[in-house]
């Protein structure tokens, strides 16, 4: 806004008169005034209007302020509805995944009953002759008997002969062969062997140690007996006779291969005798039970414990050896075969080679 211009009066010529000074300060006075309140007026002016300019901006910012927290209500609204959306759309994928698998699992069901239905009637028979073959070679290891095997074998011959297919017929010669092999076995005598073991331990009871002072002492005066029967006796023979058996009676000399049977003590003797029936009866109940690893085990520690502590040249000693070892060849001939020609044929024709 320009200020009005202001006429400044000529100066007055120096040589007029004082009197016209005062009105010229008067108006000059009065223009300042003008100038003041022209810009005062111009301020106040401004500042109104700038106070409306700001209480404009003020309404405005409020009205933007309401909005924005309601946008952050609907948007905190929203998210929550986001969330339970979310959280539905998880358990919804979740049970559709159930049953997708579920469905999977029906599907791959009903392929495996499908792939069963059309096999061809060769594979089920292979199938069928391949189990009851397992189940009676389980039952032969059980058992200790090979029935169950000739029975399996013998029907699975006459189902593959009946058969008349060419590609069975090296099924047909395992089966035939491994017939044949549990045909030459000999039986497994349980009967026998336990009476054997039985007559085992009865003969532990009379066993002579090779550290049994009585049975040398019964041979000397037997063969002094012998002697002394063979030589016409007079009385000073006879005294002479006694007084070397009481000699003999207090030293002997006999020979012991091993150390530990020079050492028994007579009631150590007794355990050992213990000890040997505890091991030909715990043979025993390995036959009953079908563990023929074990009876061997118990069978050769029998035999080691007879050999080491008693006396060599006993006739129950010799006995006793010679029934361990008849029981453990007939355990160990006794073993039940195994038939892997068979089922190796049978593996190679559900192959189809």
């Amino acid at each position: 806004m320009t200020p009005p211009s202001v006429d400044v009066p000529d100066p007055q010529p120096a040589n007029e008169p004082l009197v016209s000074v005062a009105p010229a300060a008067a108006q000059r006075s009065w223009l300042v005034l003008s100038l003041v309140g022209a810009l005062a007026t111009f301020a106040l002016l401004s500042s109104v209007f700038l106070w409306q300019k700001l209480s404009r901006i003020q309404e405005q910012l409020a009205r933007q302020s309401a909005d924005s927290g309601v946008q952050a209500l609907e948007a905190k609204t929203w998210a929550k509805q986001a969330q339970e959306t979310v959280q539905d759309s998880a358990a919804r994928i979740a049970l559709m995944e159930a049953r997708l698998a579920e469905v999977a699992l029906q599907r791959a069901q009903l392929e495996d009953l499908m792939q069963s239905l059309s096999r061809s009637r060769d594979e089920n028979l292979l199938v069928d002759i391949e189990s009851a073959l397992r189940i009676a070679q389980q039952q032969a290891l059980m058992t200790g008997s090979t029935e169950p095997l000739l029975a399996a074998l013998q029907s699975a011959q006459r189902r593959v002969q009946r058969t008349s297919q060419p590609r069975l017929m090296p099924l047909a010669r395992a089966l035939e062969k491994d017939l044949e092999r549990i045909n030459s076995v000999p039986s497994f005598d349980l009967p026998g062997l336990m009476v054997k073991l039985d007559e085992g331990v009865a003969l532990v009871d009379g066993l002579v140690l090779a550290n049994d002072a009585n049975s040398q002492q019964n041979k000397l005066r037997q063969q002094t007996e012998t002697t002394v029967s063979s030589v016409p006796t007079t009385w000073w023979m006879a005294g002479l006779t006694r007084m070397g058996d009481e000699f003999k009676s207090l030293l002997r000399v006999s020979r012991i291969d091993t150390p530990e049977a020079a050492l028994l003590s007579p009631e150590q003797a007794f355990f050992v005798r213990e000890n040997l029936k505890l091991k030909l009866l715990n043979a025993r109940l390995g036959l009953l039970a079908r563990q023929k690893d074990g009876v061997r085990a118990d069978l050769n520690a029998s035999a080691i414990l007879v050999r080491r502590y008693a006396e060599p040249q006993s006739r129950r000693t010799t006995q006793l050896l010679q029934l361990l070892e008849q029981t453990t060849e007939q355990v160990r001939t006794a073993e039940v075969p195994r038939i892997e020609a068979s089922l190796t044929a049978l593996s190679t024709a559900a192959a189809g080679r």
